[in-house]
């Protein structure tokens, strides 16, 4: 009995067949190793903390009201009405609840039934390089193909640190007659880059000239370290082309409770829920209703939320550097990038090996974020995740420390 068919080809796109063998994800192997030798595990990206009092209880409130049945396949009216007020309290968006916003289970079933309800074979879509794994597979399960506009790395002058950087002209010359989707992630997951004003409206422009969709995968639109994120969306010829993706799962510390949400013009919408109804329907009863708590705190909440992991980027950041990696400093999310090349270390999936047994820690290597594994010029670079508690990041640069010492 032959097992072949479409998920090869999307395991494949993902980099994960290997001689013919579907291998798991680069999380659920490093993960796997964190256990395997009781390493601190700053490579998947979940956070230790817990979500805001008010969100939790308003979840354990609807489990003892009863709410624990299926939701309507839209989403509760709640929480869509909560979102659209978000949307437009935040961003100046303004969107009608019972048509233009859809909840899912999570940004990831709204990234893959977006793809896979507007991509015909042989479609191009773009992303960036690195990208989070499951755009290459969901565009490759969808037939499309697959195009990217590289994530550029300089190093800062004064400061020696690693830049990041999207050029515009790469964006216009990822454009072609067959362009379908744009999907743009920004916060950008790996690096923590954010596109500002110039790319983005590159982007909206070059759609424009092509009649392309943009996609957007917000998740974390509320982790930032600077400036406030920007929605493509907001954009002068922007709106009524894109399709915005968030969820609740980093900004509220609840990346199990799966709850996330999709706003664009209603015939967009349509198409979506036309395949999203056919994947899970509807899910998480109990904490939709939370999150349209979580979604109605105050600003300074928000704030507050995104301070605090700031204070942890910038714990990790500066162990990191101290310890002798070249490291990035991410605008927003989780994650920064850290050039081992520094410390001879060449290879970052050797590396990424060795370090939960060398050093009880693990990390991610970059190279998991590219196609074909191939991260050129980034083959050093590991992602390392700050989402973690600080006592979790002392003892993680405390360790690293004692296996760098080793290796000088």
């Amino acid at each position: 009995m032959t097992t072949t068919g479409p998920w090869t080809r999307a395991t494949a796109a993902a980099g994960l067949m290997r001689d013919g063998v579907p291998r798991p994800t680069v999380f659920a192997r490093m993960s796997a190793r964190a256990l395997e030798h009781d390493a601190l595990n700053l490579g998947q990206g979940f956070p230790d903390d817990a979500p805001p009092a008010e969100v939790a209880e308003a979840a354990v409130a609807a489990i003892r009201q009863g709410r624990n049945q299926y939701p309507p396949g839209a989403g509760e009216a709640v929480l869509r009405e909560a979102i659209a007020d978000h949307q437009a309290q935040w961003y100046g968006l303004h969107w009608d609840p019972a048509s233009e916003v859809l909840v899912s289970t999570g940004a990831t079933e709204a990234l893959a039934a977006t793809i896979l309800a507007l991509v015909e074979p042989g479609d191009e879509v773009i992303t960036l390089e690195p990208f989070y794994d499951q755009y290459a597979a969901i565009i490759a399960l969808a037939g499309g193909v697959h195009r990217t506009v590289p994530v550029t790395s300089r190093t800062d002058e004064n400061s020696g640190d690693l830049i990041l950087d999207v050029e515009e002209d790469a964006l216009r010359g990822a454009f072609s007659e067959r362009t379908r989707l744009v999907l743009v992630n920004t916060p950008h997951n790996p690096t923590g880059l954010m596109l500002w004003v110039g790319a983005l409206q590159t982007i909206v422009d070059e759609a424009a000239r092509h009649d392309a969709l943009i996609v957007t995968d917000e998740v974390y639109e509320h982790l930032t370290f600077g400036p406030a994120h920007l929605p493509i969306a907001t954009l002068p010829g922007a709106q009524d082309r894109t399709i915005s993706i968030s969820s609740a799962g980093k900004t509220f510390s609840v990346t199990g409770w799966k709850i996330g949400w999709i706003t664009a013009r209603p015939e967009l919408i349509t198409a979506i829920t036309g395949v999203k109804q056919w994947l899970t329907y509807s899910s998480g009863a109990p904490f939709q209703p939370a999150v349209a708590a979580g979604l109605a705190m105050p600003a300074s909440a928000f704030h507050d939320l995104a301070a605090d992991l700031r204070e942890r980027r910038d714990l990790l950041t500066s162990g990191l550097r101290e310890i002798g990696f070249r490291v990035s400093v991410p605008e927003a999310g989780y994650f920064t990038v850290a050039d081992a090349g520094p410390l001879g270390e060449p290879d970052a999936d050797a590396l990424s090996e060795r370090l939960p047994v060398e050093a009880g820690v693990v990390a991610i290597p970059l190279s998991a974020f590219y196609r074909d594994g191939d991260a050129g010029e980034a083959r050093a670079f590991l992602r390392v995740a700050f989402c973690k508690s600080r006592a979790t990041i002392e003892q993680s640069l405390e360790q690293l420390e004692s296996w760098a010492a080793r290796q000088r």
